[in-house]
């Protein structure tokens, strides 16, 4: 049975950015956690531009179920033209943590 924990990237233009995107999405139980990478450095060729940008990387954590509401949610808060938004399905994991991230993500029962 693969696994429905999902590891999504997102880098954004600076830490005040990173901070709400994050906050809401764990606010909205979008993401059972999300980590901000300060310090990372972007090279990308864009609308015809080579561009070397500083920026802060997002690791959001979530569930394969919830990335449509969390692609959504990005798109609204985020303020690049085309932000970089990549899922990648976990494999494997402590179970007990799984188990966490799960709970945390899953949809209030009706």
């Amino acid at each position: 049975v693969p696994m429905p924990a999902q590891l999504v990237l997102c880098t954004c233009p600076d830490d005040a950015v990173a901070a709400r995107i994050a906050r809401c999405l764990v606010e909205e139980r979008l993401a059972a956690c999300v980590n901000r990478i300060a310090g990372v450095h972007s090279t990308y060729a864009w609308q015809g531009t080579l561009h070397d940008d500083a920026e802060v990387l997002l690791l959001i954590k979530t569930e394969r179920a919830r990335f449509d509401a969390v692609r959504e949610r990005v798109l609204a808060l985020h303020p690049y033209e085309l932000p970089e938004l990549i899922a990648v399905d976990v494999t494997g994991g402590l179970e007990r943590y799984l188990g966490w991230l799960s709970a945390a993500v899953a949809l209030p029962a009706d």
